[in-house]
């Protein structure tokens, strides 16, 4: 994009790309992963992304078919996966080798484009800050999305009761599979529907990614020493090419706060995170996928498929609100 406003100004183009460096791999893209951060980015909402000449695009799949001559771990030919920030939607990229990960066997290109960072936001949320503990109860809101999938899986592995809330009532069927507890809809009965759910229990973990009217009540249900991860803000995701930037002032104005002072009385936690800090930390980024890949987690959910020229379809599609699992785009 020559600049950042509208999904209209996402344009394809060719570029040369240079000789990879010493620590870096050159990979020929053959998914791509789409992420709420995509469309921020694209209206110009991200504050970390560039707002001119800006590819988007955080995770991917491919083959490596060049490399410099300090990368030992991967070999051309291997089948890879990639976390960037930045600059995934391409048919070619060049990368630093301590962003890439071998493609587990048995997993299609869609599947390795779907996995890292909704896992890796997902495990963060959960072990990093959130310190989970077996038994605990977890609240996890868009539990049909991609990290919603893998934070009930993660808190599984703790022996957690998970609590999914999903935004209509046509995913619960779709994500029964997924071993929830207890699925809610975000409807007008959904506060007592939880409270009749929790029966005087309180949550330990909240997992926060909706960001409006609901994150009061939910807050309010959390135990002492509970904690509320913030990971995302979907209620300022837009439906069309542009923002509507009226509305967007109006629930950025009207958006939840907590009173730093009555954190202490209530002895609570409100954090929150994004990956692209993680980006800037290469090690323990590392140090994250390999403790994630020793979890054993199953492998990512794929709704849709798109071609790299349905890339604006794509978007349109995961915009909507009516995605289960992954959206990915495939790079022919």
């Amino acid at each position: 994009m020559s600049k950042t406003g509208s999904l209209n100004k996402l344009k394809l183009t060719s570029d040369n790309l240079a000789t990879p460096k010493s620590n870096q791999v050159t990979i020929e893209v053959k998914s791509i992963g789409l992420n709420f951060a995509d469309f921020f980015c694209i209206h110009g909402l991200y504050k970390a992304a560039p707002k001119n000449n800006l590819i988007p695009g955080l995770e991917f799949s491919g083959v490596v078919i060049d490399k410099g001559n300090e990368v030992n771990e991967f070999s051309v030919g291997d089948k890879i996966i990639g976390v960037t920030k930045f600059g995934a939607f391409a048919t070619h990229i060049n990368l630093d080798k301590n962003y890439l990960m071998k493609l587990p066997d048995g997993w299609s290109f869609e599947e390795g484009a779907s996995f890292v960072v909704q896992a890796l936001t997902a495990y963060y949320a959960l072990k990093e800050l959130g310190n989970i503990k077996e038994n605990q109860i977890v609240l996890i809101h868009s539990v049909a999305g991609g990290v919603g999938i893998y934070a009930n899986r993660i808190a599984k592995k703790f022996n957690c009761t998970t609590i999914g809330t999903v935004g209509s009532p046509d995913k619960i069927e779709k994500i029964k599979s997924e071993k929830v507890d207890y699925i809610l809809v975000r409807d007008k009965n959904f506060i007592p529907d939880l409270k009749k759910v929790l029966n005087d229990r309180k949550i330990d973990l909240l997992l926060e990614s909706l960001t409006g009217k609901y994150f009061k009540d939910t807050f309010n249900l959390l135990a002492p020493q509970g904690r509320a991860i913030i990971y995302g803000a979907s209620n300022f995701a837009t439906h069309t090419s542009f923002p509507n930037y009226l509305e967007l002032a109006y629930k950025y104005f009207t958006r939840p706060k907590v009173d730093i002072l009555k954190l202490i009385e209530q002895n609570r936690s409100v954090m929150g995170f994004n990956l692209i800090w993680l980006y800037e930390k290469g090690d323990y980024l590392k140090s994250l996928l390999d403790e994630i890949l020793e979890l054993e987690l199953e492998k990512p959910y794929i709704g849709e498929i798109f071609s790299f020229e349905q890339m604006h379809d794509a978007i349109r599609k995961f915009q909507s609100g009516k995605t289960f699992g992954k959206v990915v785009v495939k790079v022919e």
